[in-house]
């Protein structure tokens, strides 16, 4: 398994289960518990998602049967900032805790930053989570430049993190080199693009040259690229071979071709606009 070390030196896996559109239930509960089963150690999830105590669950019963430690994993979830005040915010992660079943989470994260400023009151009660030792690191998802530059500039923590939609056609260059700037770790969602990528020409032509699933190609070109990546899947067959990308390479070359899908298109909302669905 691939670490990133963090700006503060936590260790965080390189690949991680992601859970975005996967519903509360029994299902993925085994999902999360399977995945940890084939090695996966760190696990996405979000308020917003709806699915915290199906993750908790399914984390509960891995260390329950001895699959893993509580802290063998890596456990991140999300601050969904709609207007939020600072207690507010300490209570949300109050919240998502004791949903999850943990005493602690490893990566806190504001979901999105808004059209108001207000992430900065609520990276302010981050930090104090953070100070107090109830977090292990906190960090943002969706940030662009803009938003970066405002945060840095109005509190004490630089976030270790941000999360954004990153995927061969939407690969970032502008946040990802400030985020390098300031030793942001960057973390793709969407790695797969909901899966529409995996019949793009050029990567299902560098799929068949390695051998691998297109999934496996754009997954291992993230984690080349210095990239965090968690993608999503309700298949174990898929969840497994999503998993199996540390025994190749990418070549340069390949690389490139990679690189060069790139049209600046978001699946997702864009940052700039998005405002909590109002």
């Amino acid at each position: 398994m691939m670490h990133f070390t963090l700006n503060n030196g936590v260790k965080m896996p390189g690949l991680g289960y992601g859970t975005f559109r996967s519903e509360e239930g029994s299902d993925l509960a085994k999902n999360v518990k399977h995945a940890i089963k084939v090695g996966y150690r760190s696990i996405d999830t979000a308020f917003i998602y709806q699915n915290e105590t199906s993750v908790g669950q399914g984390i509960k019963e891995a260390i329950e049967e001895g699959l893993v430690t509580r802290e063998e994993l890596f456990i991140t979830t999300k601050v969904w900032n709609d207007g939020l005040s600072f207690d507010e915010t300490i209570q949300a992660y109050e919240d998502s805790l004791k949903r999850l079943g943990l005493d602690y989470i490893d990566l806190y994260l504001i979901h999105w930053p808004g059209l108001d400023e207000n992430y900065v009151t609520v990276w302010k009660a981050l930090e104090q989570l953070y100070k107090e030792e109830r977090v292990r690191a906190i960090g943002v998802c969706n940030f662009e430049v803009p938003h970066l530059k405002h945060l840095l500039a109005h509190t004490d923590i630089v976030p270790v993190i941000n999360q954004i939609e990153l995927s061969p056609k939407l690969t970032q260059e502008e946040v990802r080199a400030f985020c390098k700037e300031h030793n942001i770790v960057v973390e793709a969602w969407s790695p797969l693009m909901n899966g529409e990528l995996l019949t793009n020409e050029t990567i299902i032509e560098l799929a068949e040259k390695y051998e691998r699933t297109p999934a496996q190609i754009i997954l291992r070109w993230d984690l080349q690229s210095d990239v965090v990546t968690i993608p999503k899947s309700m298949t174990p067959k898929r969840i497994e071979e999503n998993f199996d990308l540390f025994n190749f390479t990418i070549s340069e070359d390949d690389m490139k071709k990679i690189d060069a899908l790139n049209e600046d298109f978001h699946y997702g909302p864009k940052p700039s606009v998005f405002d909590f669905g109002r």
